[in-house]
């Protein structure tokens, strides 16, 4: 009996070691979904409570109008984006043409860039005091009124800009999708005599619906998050809207009804994306009999095929470098000035807290999710996730209304009580940005991490279990070490978009701390254009480092 009951005593206390952290782990991951939920809880609370006056004057007045730009903007660049990225997706795919190898991983490169720096650098260009219509007056001796030129600050010029950085999204889905397929379908349609264009048409380009829709989905997010392009260009959005409402009416109702609404919107776009990757099972690498054979372009049809795959690089990255580079050299911006180190060294602080922060948020989530896969913890992944599909403004008046009232509740408490006003301690502090950004990009981290985790098998866990570790030691030990190469992309890519973020720290940021995006728009804004070069150019830099990363893995998978 004795024997017996000193076993089943050390069997408990293994099954209490075992479990020991999972009640901690579990509630660091709902705190974690509850964060992501409170700004959009916040948002409809806060439209609800601004009475039907606003929103009878927002219908009367601005509202039509930022529905129609926005929904103009999204058809623009949903189609622009599709054309571009499949267009060159298969080209690089299935066929082969000089220069195919460096352009399938260049066509990449566009994603580096914030779509407001490519407005800067097009509008030194292409605006009226430009190189290209000065240079036009020059030689034709035209006066300002006696010719036609098309208006880069415009609708038309903001969709330019955002296909130009967004195209990647599809162009990379789409590429892997045609990677996948199998050449079986495509050569029966060859066989019954369709040529390359038809089958396409009705072969290749149906089974990877899938990846395109959701490719074009992700850019049409991107796009009605957009601050920085459209409100440079004079766009009225949805997102110049709440930023006009919160900073030069003071309205917050206004503001909070705005995001209500580009809430909605995201939101129905996250469950179409959700939807398409879900559905995304057209191609099976598992059934290709062998793989698509690319066909070999010659003469007018190899340089057409070059020129389509060159344009987009060319257009999105070479020339906006070079005009950018011109820029910041003519300028009187000093990047070793203790005015820009400042810039600098705030920037990096607030992506490397933000990218820290959010890494561990994306650990306890994707763990527990793997310790205890239940509907809990599929419901709190989910919600975490859904950051990714709410704009920064929208994130921005979510976190500031609730926090507000905090603050303002606890300081009229306190002099009520002590005579003494503790101020704003959560308004307007880093910490408060930090969590901003922690919600918006919480989801590209969470991808990063699962996609390593996913790696290790469950067999790894239980004979960890069987060694006595706990969950947390499991973490710890076994996990972490494995996945190092998926946490510091994880770290990298919240960096970088921390780096690019511009409507939430226009909004949150405190007093006289700016930022090198902050002082990129700033610049822009007053006509400053050379010198809002020299952070784009910083921004951009920055930003190439996660493309590279994926730019190797474009090169591994061809």
């Amino acid at each position: 009996m004795t024997d017996s009951h000193d076993i089943s005593e050390r069997a408990r206390k293994r099954r209490r070691r075992r479990a020991q952290g999972a009640p901690a782990l579990g509630v660091v991951a709902y705190t974690v979904a509850a964060a992501c939920l409170l700004p959009m809880v916040a948002v409809l609370v806060g439209a609800l409570s601004g009475g039907t006056d606003t929103v009878g004057h927002l219908l009367a007045t601005v509202l039509p109008g930022y529905v129609g730009t926005t929904l103009l903007l999204v058809v623009l660049v949903g189609v622009g984006t599709m054309i571009v990225g499949v267009g060159t997706a298969w080209l690089v795919t299935m066929t082969v043409f000089p220069a195919k190898r460096l352009l399938e991983i260049a066509l990449v490169l566009p994603l580096a860039f914030p779509a407001y720096v490519l407005a800067y650098a097009y509008t030194f260009v292409l605006d009226h005091p430009g190189i290209v219509q000065s240079s036009l007056r020059s030689v034709t001796g035209w006066g300002p009124r006696d010719y036609w030129f098309p208006e880069i600050r415009s609708l038309g010029g903001a969709a330019l800009m955002l296909i130009l950085v967004l195209y990647p999204y599809v162009y990379l889905l789409a590429r892997a999708a045609f990677l996948q397929q199998s050449a079986t379908a495509f050569l029966a349609a060859r066989a019954l005599g369709k040529n390359a264009w038809v089958a396409f048409w009705r072969v290749s380009l149906p089974m990877a619906r899938p990846a395109i829709a959701g490719g074009v989905l992700l850019a049409i997010m991107e796009t009605i998050a957009d601050f920085g392009t459209v409100a440079y260009f004079g766009v009225q959005t949805f997102a110049t809207g709440i930023y006009t409402s919160w900073f030069s009416m003071a309205d917050r109702a206004a503001a909070a009804q705005l995001a209500v609404c580009l809430l909605a919107f995201a939101l129905f776009l996250a469950i179409l994306e959700r939807t398409q990757r879900g559905a995304a099972k057209y191609h099976d690498t598992g059934k290709r009999q062998q793989r698509m054979p690319p066909d070999r372009l010659r003469g007018w049809r190899a340089a057409l095929a070059f020129l389509a795959c060159f344009l987009p690089v060319l257009l999105g990255c070479l020339l906006p470098v070079a005009v950018l580079l011109t820029m910041g050299i003519g300028s009187e911006q000093d990047l070793l000035s203790r005015r820009y180190t400042r810039f600098i060294s705030n920037s990096i602080t607030l992506a490397a807290s933000a990218a820290v922060i959010t890494l561990l948020a994306a650990i306890a989530v994707g763990f527990f999710q793997r310790l205890r896969p239940g509907r809990g913890a599929q419901v709190a992944a989910y919600i975490a996730r859904l950051g990714y599909a709410v704009p920064g403004g929208v994130i921005a008046v979510g976190l500031i209304v609730p926090f507000a009232a905090f603050d303002n509740a606890l300081d009229s408490w306190m002099r009520a009580r002590f005579d003494y006003s503790t101020g704003l301690l959560v308004t307007g502090s880093i910490w408060l940005l930090v969590g901003a950004y922690m919600v918006r990009f919480l989801a590209a981290a969470l991808g990063a991490y699962e996609g390593g985790q996913s790696t290790i098998h469950a067999n790894m866990d239980a004979a960890a279990r069987s060694l006595g570790q706990t969950p947390l030691g499991t973490l710890r030990r076994v996990h972490l070490p494995m996945l190092t190469p998926s946490l510091l992309t994880a770290l990298l890519i919240v960096f970088v978009d921390v780096m690019k973020e511009l409507p939430a720290t226009l909004i949150m940021r405190p007093f006289n701390y700016d930022t090198l995006a902050v002082q990129a728009y700033r610049l822009a804004s007053d006509e400053r254009l050379e010198g809002a070069a020299v952070p784009s150019l910083v921004i951009v830099a920055v930003g190439l480092l996660p493309v590279i990363l994926i730019c190797r893995q474009v090169g591994r998978r061809s």
